[in-house]
């Protein structure tokens, strides 16, 4: 349903949808028409700036990808909550560069937006030929490491994904 006056980008339109309802602040008929209108003409409008669309080849895999990254922010935000209420612990804050492999923009977007929804984490830059990541962490022990982590938690799950 992706024509002319259809929906170009589906799970965009729902999430429109989705958020409007939370914003209204409760269920009327009038919330439901405004959010179905505006979840049908936003994308519908915005369709010529939007990049091509990657093909995401493994829906169950996507599934995981948003479970895995669930379950990380959860123990992100016990570690730094320990690290910030621990007088005695002395974060090491610094910048990783972080070599990419991915190259669809999408999947660079929402690598950095993981890295930045995590917390003790943040994308900060991306480097012009798009080959770098930028990364701020509050308590860096071992930049392989971290690297490692990053490369197998979100990169290769989303490579897989959006092949």
């Amino acid at each position: 349903m992706s024509g002319r006056f259809g929906l170009p980008h589906p799970f965009l339109s729902l999430a429109l949808f989705l958020v409007w309802q939370a914003l209204a602040n409760g269920v009327s008929g009038a919330s439901v028409v405004m959010g179905l209108l505006l979840a049908w003409l936003l994308p519908l409008f915005t369709r010529n700036f939007w990049p091509n669309n990657p093909s995401v080849g493994r829906p169950v895999r996507f599934l995981l990808y948003v479970a895995r990254v669930i379950w990380d922010i959860i123990v992100a935000s016990f570690n730094v909550a320990f690290i910030v209420l621990n007088p005695r612990r002395r974060p090491k804050p610094a910048f990783v560069s972080f070599p990419l492999e991915l190259e669809h923009p999408l999947a660079i977007s929402t690598l950095a937006g993981t890295i930045s929804l995590t917390p003790g984490t943040v994308s900060a830059d991306i480097s012009d030929d798009q080959t770098l990541l930028l990364i701020h962490a509050l308590d860096v022990g071992d930049e392989t490491e971290l690297i490692e982590t990053i490369k197998r938690n979100y990169e290769r799950p989303l490579r897989e994904i959006f092949k």
